[in-house]
């Protein structure tokens, strides 16, 4: 699952800095926001900064400091997520309802794990260890966006549509939109470098690839709102079986936290709630949604491994971009033994590839072969489109 993780990468500052900045995204928060959980894909803030402490007392402390007692009982019950090869746990749509432990009891299974996390690494530490906490490391800082992603949506449900105390800034997308000529050939895909990847990112190989288009920048407000205005959520022609189904059960009119005020778009950003700017990149699309708008302009959503070849070409960063690629294993993927197994594998189902990064994603989980993986039917992460043909 490491391409590679040495005592030199496993800083004792690194490890705090990180869980550092977990803590400073909750900054914002009063503790009754932080146990809330208002639909099953929302994890309560809570939940987050105990879960991604859990993860170090238990595939660290307990296995590799001696003499290291567990800070509590319970809370491996209370904050594992999936990992069945370590017991049982309170399901995913249960962890709302959890008032206790208190946010303060939480913050004091951070602070003791972290005191005791800073205390091993100022010994030499195994390959082996390192190499666990470098995951955790990277499992905490994918936390810290699905973090972002769950306060948005706790906020943008509340009539006070809250803001945070610092800024997730997108840019205008408002350069003329030109298309990038790949031509027909044989391509390399996959990690390669000498760097930290997941698994899911191994197995590089060769694809064949025709020609194709890509557009050089992500598709606007304004140019959605047209889509929208046209009539696109009502055209059944547009959309996959399962998206207009989807679309016509949940009554999706527009993006997830857009609204019409008086004949005026608006939309909730976590610096409040605003006019759409209609420059900015169009945010919060389902897989369906950007596959009927591509339909609509008659053109396409790239495949991944498009995606992957183009990226060179363009600037990429402010959303994670759908592709029309299904979430499947490379030729020769091999997934680890025990619980860290779970980690990718077995969700190689049902999801679609999202390529690229976003506002929130920690700077170095943007790389060309980073592989995010969505059900088509989520929203609330930070998506966007680019159009191929």
């Amino acid at each position: 699952m490491v391409q590679i993780a040495t005592a030199n990468s496993i800083t004792k500052q690194r490890f705090l800095d990180i869980r550092t900045r977990t803590e400073d995204i909750c900054n914002s928060l009063k503790p009754e926001d932080t146990s809330i959980q208002p639909v099953e894909f929302v994890s309560p803030p809570k939940w987050h900064l105990a879960h991604t402490t859990w993860f170090f007392e238990q595939f660290i402390l307990s296995k590799h400091k001696e003499n290291y007692k567990v800070f509590h009982n319970e809370y491996a019950y209370y904050f594992n997520s999936y990992y069945n090869n370590v017991g049982d746990r309170v399901m995913r749509a249960q962890r709302g309802s959890m008032t206790r432990p208190t946010l303060n009891e939480v913050l004091n299974y951070r602070a003791h794990v972290n005191s005791h996390m800073a205390e091993y690494l100022e010994h030499d530490v195994s390959e082996h260890a390192c190499e666990t906490i470098e995951i955790g490391l990277q499992h905490e800082q994918q936390h810290q966006e699905l973090l972002v992603y769950d306060v948005k949506y706790i906020f943008g449900h509340q009539p006070s549509f809250p803001k945070l105390d610092f800024e997730i800034k997108l840019d205008s997308e408002k350069q003329a939109q030109e298309f990038i000529k790949i031509d027909e050939n044989i391509y390399e895909i996959g990690h390669k470098e000498d760097s930290f990847c997941w698994d899911n990112e191994l197995g590089r190989h060769k694809v064949y690839l025709h020609d194709f288009e890509i557009s050089n920048r992500l598709v606007t407000n304004l140019e959605y709102i047209e889509f929208v205005e046209a009539g696109g959520y009502k055209d059944f022609n547009l959309w996959h079986a399962d998206g207009w189904e989807f679309i016509q059960t949940n009554e999706i009119k527009a993006p997830l936290y857009w609204h019409k005020v008086n004949g005026k778009w608006m939309q909730y950003t976590l610096q409040g709630f605003k006019e759409i700017d209609m420059e900015l990149p169009i945010n919060h699309i389902t897989f369906y949604e950007a596959f009927a708008y591509s339909q609509w302009k008659g053109l396409r959503l790239p495949t991944e491994f498009e995606w992957e070849v183009a990226s060179k070409y363009f600037k990429y960063g402010q959303l994670w971009e759908w592709t029309n690629s299904a979430y499947l294993p490379y030729p020769n993927y091999k997934k680890v033994d025990g619980a860290l197994g779970e980690y990718n594998g077995k969700f190689m189902v049902n999801a679609m590839v999202m390529r690229g990064a976003s506002a929130a994603t920690p700077k170095n989980h943007s790389r060309p072969t980073y592989r995010n993986f969505f059900h088509p039917e989520m929203r609330w992460q930070f998506s966007g489109i680019r159009l191929a043909k």
